[in-house]
């Protein structure tokens, strides 16, 4: 039988040819996924089901901890290290009354895997100030009463005086920004853009201790 066609046609030995080198690609491609899938498996140690030992980096302390790999690091806080400074309210992601530092970053605690937290740095409202002297943010909150139900309170603190880590003489819009995802039901923007700006010149006047 012969191996050509016509003029633009596969011969049966191009055919051939062309299906035995798919055939031996794929075969290599499903060895490398393979060979990937199992490095992974003996680089990645598997947790759980049932709790495990952790620590974490907590205000400058190392904190043990027994808990389930799916615990949130809000819930590892305020339940676990009896820190509840750190508010759970919509436990989704989307009010920030939760927010915490994790390595000078604001982070939602309660979208944070315990886990992940591992070897970083964490920050709580409760290690914002410095012994017994207040945070300028916090000073300047009470003095300009900008809370009230106090539930988004320790979050908008924490973007708050975040912004001013990075930015010394922030603007109305800076602060605008830097909270424009914490939400606040009783409605005490003004006050909280009126705090944080004052507490930029408190600290600017060398009376802060940030």
């Amino acid at each position: 039988m012969s191996n050509r066609t016509d003029r633009g046609g596969l011969s049966r030995r191009g055919f051939l040819k062309g299906a035995g080198v798919a055939a031996a690609t794929t075969a290599l491609l499903d060895r490398s996924v393979e060979a990937l899938a199992q490095e992974n498996k003996e680089s990645r140690s598997v947790v759980g089901p049932g709790a495990v030992a952790i620590t974490l980096k907590v205000n400058g302390q190392h904190k043990d901890f027994q808990i389930e790999p799916s615990a949130t690091l809000a819930e590892v806080l305020r339940v676990h290290a009896d820190m509840t400074g750190t508010k759970i309210v919509c436990d989704r992601g989307s009010c920030s009354a939760c927010t915490v530092w994790i390595d000078g970053k604001t982070v939602c605690s309660c979208m944070t895997l315990a886990m992940d937290a591992r070897g970083r740095e964490i920050k709580t409202i409760e290690g914002l100030a410095q012994g017994e002297h207040l945070h300028p943010v916090q000073e300047q909150f009470i003095e300009h009463d900008a809370m009230q139900c106090g539930f988004c309170t320790p979050g908008m603190i924490m973007s708050c005086a975040n912004l001013l880590e990075r930015n010394k003489q922030p603007t109305l819009d800076d602060v605008k920004q830097a909270c424009s995802g914490n939400l606040c039901r009783c409605g005490t923007y003004p006050r909280v853009f009126e705090a944080t700006l004052a507490a930029a010149k408190q600290m600017k006047g060398g009376n802060g201790n940030a």
